[in-house]
């Protein structure tokens, strides 16, 4: 079977001119073929098939939708936050400013476009902190990590059943549990920076730092977990599987799940002489391979959409302190001076893991609780649209046959 076509017939199954045709040739859109025994070039029907797919979608805008999908134009409209100028800003208020004075709960009510209520009664937790026990019980093999992930589906009928209370006090309490399964501790209504000082045994100082992590952590437009979060809720999932797929997503290497490569490079080269960090950072670089990884040359460092420079990263790394933390900085100076890249939060997220001697993995847990306030002010957003997220994908396989006759 002939596979082939004429110039001629292809130009027809283009819907072009025979001029045009060749200019697709020059400018790389389509191969022609010169086949033994034969004066005219050919061209392979699935070439143009191919073509002819991509050309009638970008007419109806399929090429701005694919470019969006790599860090490309907005996909959907939101009011949560902007990127702007190398800043972040939640609703308008610049992000540098609330971590400085705002907890996570406040920072919440800002993302959800909701005003300081009611605190949450106490019969709320009573009747999850019954069935606590059992569900971490059966998940005690896990990591928090993942036992966030087993426990969280299982408590919606029972928060779905609470009295009538607010949405915003519902979110807030999804938050108070996402903190217990991640933590490994029951649900109880402490601030979440305070939670982690608890849990952690952190001093008031260090309690501080948590506090302004957690903000700047909260949410950062449309990354991919957030995405992951709005196309969920727009199916109609309930808050927990919602959240359990934001998790999910930030676990992977190319998102949040990048801190644990960054804690593994930070401390090999803190554990070296100083004379010796350059190399431990230079044999890391010379094995990084981007594809597996957010970061493009070495983990923790550089980020699209700052390219002067992550604000966050840098806002924990001044709190941290240079003169307490040297060598932390040490090694952030002698990577961005190997990579031209700054510190993103990735890096400032293990360093403040590292400054306060937390548990490793720690700073996957902050940036997870943190970004849970972002989750759900993405997911009601998404909601209250009442649009089901559907996008199409551009068909490029094997096409079936066509009467080119």
């Amino acid at each position: 079977m002939d596979n082939t076509l004429t110039a001629r017939q292809a130009a027809e199954l283009l819907g072009i001119s025979l001029p045009t045709l060749y200019s697709y040739v020059s400018r790389g859109l389509l191969q022609s073929h010169q086949y033994q025994g034969q004066r005219a070039k050919r061209y392979l029907k699935e070439e143009v098939l191919r073509l002819l797919a991509r050309t009638s979608d970008n007419k109806r805008a399929g090429s701005a939708a694919e470019s969006a999908i790599d860090w490309g134009v907005p996909v959907l409209e939101s009011r949560i936050t902007q990127v702007a100028d190398g800043k972040l800003y939640y609703r308008g208020q610049h992000v540098a400013a609330l971590a400085k004075t705002h907890s996570l709960e406040q920072t919440a009510l800002i993302l959800w476009d909701g005003a300081p209520g009611q605190n949450l009664p106490s019969d709320c937790l009573l009747a999850l902190k019954s069935i606590w026990p059992e569900l971490s019980c059966t998940s005690a093999a896990l990591s928090l990590y993942d036992r966030a992930i087993s426990i969280l589906p299982l408590l919606a009928s029972t928060v779905e059943q609470l009295g009538n209370i607010h949405v915003h006090q519902k979110a807030m309490l999804w938050m108070h549990l996402m903190a217990a399964a991640l933590l490994g501790t029951e649900p109880d209504y402490l601030p979440f920076h305070q939670k982690l000082a608890q849990a952690w045994q952190l001093n008031a100082e260090q309690a501080d730092l948590m506090r302004a992590a957690l903000v700047v952590s909260a949410d950062h437009e449309l990354n991919v977990s957030t995405f992951t979060v709005r196309c969920v809720a727009s199916a109609g999932a309930h808050m927990g599987m919602v959240l359990v797929a934001g998790l999910a997503a930030l676990s992977g290497p190319k998102h949040g799940g990048e801190s644990l490569r960054v804690g593994q490079m930070l401390r090999e080269a803190l554990a070296c002489h100083p004379d010796d960090i350059v190399n431990s950072l230079n044999s890391r670089l010379n094995s990084h391979d981007a594809s597996h990884h957010f970061s493009p040359r070495l983990p923790g460092f550089g980020h699209p959409l700052y390219p002067e420079g992550d604000p966050r990263g840098a806002l924990l790394m001044e709190m941290l302190g240079r003169k307490e933390h040297a060598a932390l900085f040490a090694v952030a100076e002698a990577a961005e001076d190997l990579t031209g890249q700054k510190l993103n939060i990735d890096y400032g997220l293990v360093a403040v893991e590292i400054a306060c001697q937390l548990p490793p993995g720690a700073a996957q847990i902050l940036f997870a609780l943190g970004r849970t306030a972002g989750w759900i002010a993405h997911a009601m957003e998404q909601v209250e649209t009442g649009q089901l997220i559907r996008p199409r994908a551009r068909y490029v396989g094997i096409f079936p046959e066509t009467d080119t006759a």
